[in-house]
């Protein structure tokens, strides 16, 4: 580890350790360190999913709702996959190094994460204090557009690793009984619904405006350029007076003057952060 990295932790513990407020963003690469699939990339997506490579299909291809009409049992084979893996999936611990840092602020902490897998909730964070802001795979919502949107506790997607493909019953609506597809924004997605997020999104806006001039610390783990909104939404809240941004990417850990870039994967960077603050 080079003497630039040590002083970036280093700082880092400083600041967290300072911290009356703190703000989580993340995006797919805090699930690494957990054995979730890195999608970075086609080559990234093929192999988590070689079925897929074979038909030339790529992650945005295949995350479009479009093949919920076109070929439902493969949207589900992809999506049901997912779910399942993201069911069976422990969050890595450090998750609970964030809660307890946030736990230690007195103006207490919030998450924004583009991920829809769910494990902040299952690593015991509060839900009323996560904005997802592309939505979650636990939840469905009727693509008859019937109601709202429901959770997708009741169903279990059986997928076929050969074929790739979900064996019906596929997940339906339990107001109508239509086909259900995941509350996740897609690409080219003009039929999500984003009530639950938009409700995360008053909350968070409550909480941000309620901080004052508290002292602030973003901590970002895992959000790359290529899909920006986590990036945009770290600067932008760093920007306040006081606050400060970490931002923990082992591949694009550029940062705004005078904030703190991490070159180091998410839970090796925490690891280090948390024995510096003892």
């Amino acid at each position: 580890m080079d003497g630039e990295v040590e002083r970036s932790l280093d700082r880092a513990a400083e600041t967290i350790a300072d911290a009356e407020a703190l703000l989580v963003t993340a995006g797919a690469g805090i699930g690494v360190d957990s054995g979730l699939p890195d999608f970075r990339g086609n080559e990234g997506f093929w192999r988590a999913y070689p079925p897929l490579q074979k038909s030339g299909i790529s992650f945005i291809d295949m995350a479009n709702p479009v093949w919920f009409k076109r070929d439902p049992e493969l949207a589900w084979g992809f999506y049901g996959h997912r779910l399942e893996l993201y069911r069976a999936t422990a969050p890595h611990d450090g998750f609970r190094m964030l809660g307890g840092w946030g736990a230690a602020c007195t103006k207490g902490s919030f998450v924004f994460t583009s991920n829809v897998d769910g494990q902040f909730q299952k690593a015991g964070f509060d839900g009323d204090r996560i904005l997802e802001c592309h939505g979650s795979i636990h939840h469905l919502q009727c693509l008859d557009h019937c109601g709202g949107i429901t959770r997708a506790d009741p169903f279990e997607v059986v997928v076929n690793e050969e074929t790739f493909r979900a064996v019906p019953p596929l997940p339906s609506c339990p107001r109508c009984g239509a086909l259900a597809r995941p509350n996740v924004l897609m690409f080219g997605d003009w039929g999500w619904l984003s009530e639950r997020t938009d409700a995360q999104q008053e909350r968070f806006a409550e909480w941000t405006g309620g901080l004052g001039d508290a002292r602030l610390t973003v901590v970002e783990i895992g959000a790359g350029t290529a899909v920006p909104t986590v990036r945009m939404t770290s600067e932008q809240l760093a920007h306040r007076p006081g606050a400060t941004l970490i931002r923990i990417n082992v591949r694009e850990p550029q940062v705004p003057r005078d904030h703190i870039g991490i070159a180091l994967g998410g839970l090796e960077a925490l690891r280090e952060i948390k024995n510096r603050i003892g």
